[in-house]
């Protein structure tokens, strides 16, 4: 059965979810907007058509912001490019002038989906692969969530309870004993994980607390594209991708919406005991375990443990 979200969990919380146009970054927002927070949504993709994506996708921070008031929040939309510490540091004024101060940052900037290539790239030595996708994806990955923690989290400590969520692919003892797809993509995935438990060092005596939290599996709206199927139809999909490259046995049976690991993000948030996470990284499963939420669907997927 599916378990319902408090909407009054996060009333009065000002959450800022940078990279929120699709994938986590909106089920993160959703997520929140369930809670009754109000959501600044921010990324490159956005109606105005000021700022460039890496992806070419019809996703943008408006819809998210639409997202999040109709489901009991209050969405607002902020064109950013993370890249950009100018942008960023705009970003900082506009909510000190709007808000005084954040409660919640959610660093979900990533954009180099395309640059890790296909599965057949996968793998290969870092010789071979061109140095400046490798490098963009790092700078798309771990320079991005730098600029906007540097630039927000005086937001977050001008009182006692912030919470700081760095998104990432893996937790951080997978990641330790696991090589993931490339040089760069590996670096980048584990990078954000010591960003957390980095930061977390910095906030504990701010009374905030640091997180790393990584989605299984995600029908984000890329991975649906890429197996030709759509949230209504998922269970259809093959086991073996599009491009001939098979999945682990079952895995796609595990595989979870967006809204789970920012079910995830809300439980974090309006837990009063929040600090034990400080310096930890956790997966969806692993906090849906822990609060006892369920995915939209009422499952409880699990990748990591296939």
């Amino acid at each position: 059965m599916a378990t319902t979200p408090d909407p009054t969990a996060l009333e009065g919380r000002v959450a800022v979810v940078a990279g929120a146009t699709r994938g986590a970054g909106r089920g993160i927002a959703a997520a929140l907007g369930e809670a009754g927070a109000t959501v600044v949504c921010t990324g490159r993709s956005s109606t105005s058509g000021t700022l460039r994506s890496d992806y070419d996708r019809p996703e943008t921070i408006e819809e998210t912001a639409e997202l999040v008031t109709s489901l009991g929040g209050v969405g607002v939309a902020i064109a950013v490019d993370h890249l950009d510490p100018a942008q960023v540091r705009s970003l900082a004024d506009r909510l000190r002038g709007d808000y005084g101060a954040i409660d919640i940052l959610v660093n979900d900037i990533w954009g180099a989906e395309v640059l890790k290539g296909p599965p057949s790239t996968w793998n290969k030595p870092m010789w071979e692969l061109d140095l400046d996708a490798g490098l963009r994806t790092v700078r798309l990955g771990v320079e991005t969530h730098l600029i906007t923690s540097h630039c927000l989290l005086p937001l977050l400590v001008t009182r006692p309870g912030g919470l700081l969520v760095e998104v990432t692919d893996g937790t951080a003892e997978f990641n330790a004993q696991n090589y993931r797809v490339s040089v760069y993509y590996d670096l980048a995935k584990v990078a954000v994980n010591r960003i957390a438990f980095s930061q977390g060092h910095d906030l504990a005596p701010f009374g905030a607390t640091a997180v790393a939290v990584t989605p299984g599996w995600l029908r984000s709206e890329m991975m649906l594209d890429n197996y030709a199927v759509t949230e209504a139809n998922w269970q259809t999909a093959m086991e073996v991708r599009p491009d001939g490259y098979p999945t682990a046995p079952g895995a796609f049976t595990q595989s979870e919406t967006p809204r789970f690991v920012g079910r995830g993000v809300a439980a974090i948030a309006a837990d009063p005991d929040r600090a034990r996470w400080n310096q930890r990284s956790a997966s969806s499963a692993e906090l849906a375990h822990e609060y006892g939420f369920t995915d939209v669907d009422g499952r409880l997927p699990d990748a990591w443990a296939e």
